[in-house]
């Protein structure tokens, strides 16, 4: 009788789709998330100086929205976006990232005239229990290296969920 252990089990915490822009872009790139989300977007300001991109500190260069909850079917979505092809570049520890191209791709999603072509960036972060302890204010704690979601059990669980090829 071998169960496996419940905290050991691989799940995913949090979908977030992100678009880059200055001005006018920018804030067509906050109606597109709002389209796709119904959510507010987030704006990040800049940090930096970066003068031969006309960067300054301060200035919004770019939007975000972060799903934790009824992501599934957007996901869906997003991953028939790109043939539900990803490649093993593009994984990384306890996460992986992909583009959109044009968010027309997308299985359902009419072109809007004021929004453009134009696409989005899509980052999915998985986690295992146990993951508060390394995150609380108070009596943060050390996670080890086995608690982290490797390559290997991230292409197993989307393959096994979301049918997903990995090349």
């Amino acid at each position: 009788m071998t169960t496996e252990n419940p905290m050991r089990a691989v799940r995913i915490e949090k979908v977030v789709l992100s678009i880059g822009g200055t001005g006018e872009e920018l804030e067509k790139g906050v109606k597109l998330l709002q389209f796709l989300t119904g959510r507010k977007p987030a704006k990040m300001r800049s940090k930096k100086r970066i003068p031969t991109w006309g960067v300054r500190p301060g200035l919004e260069i770019g939007a975000v929205v972060t799903l934790r909850r009824d992501f599934t079917e957007l996901l869906k979505k997003l991953l028939m976006a790109v043939d539900n092809k990803l490649k093993k570049s593009q994984i990384a520890e306890n996460c992986f990232s992909f583009g959109v191209k044009e968010y027309i791709e997308i299985p359902g999603v009419e072109y809007q005239r004021e929004l453009g072509i134009r696409g989005l960036d899509v980052t999915v972060v998985f986690k295992r229990s146990g993951r508060r302890i390394k995150l609380k204010k108070i009596k943060a704690g050390k996670l080890p290296k086995r608690q982290m979601v490797s390559k290997e059990e991230i292409i197993k669980f989307m393959s096994e969920n979301f049918g997903t090829k990995f090349s």
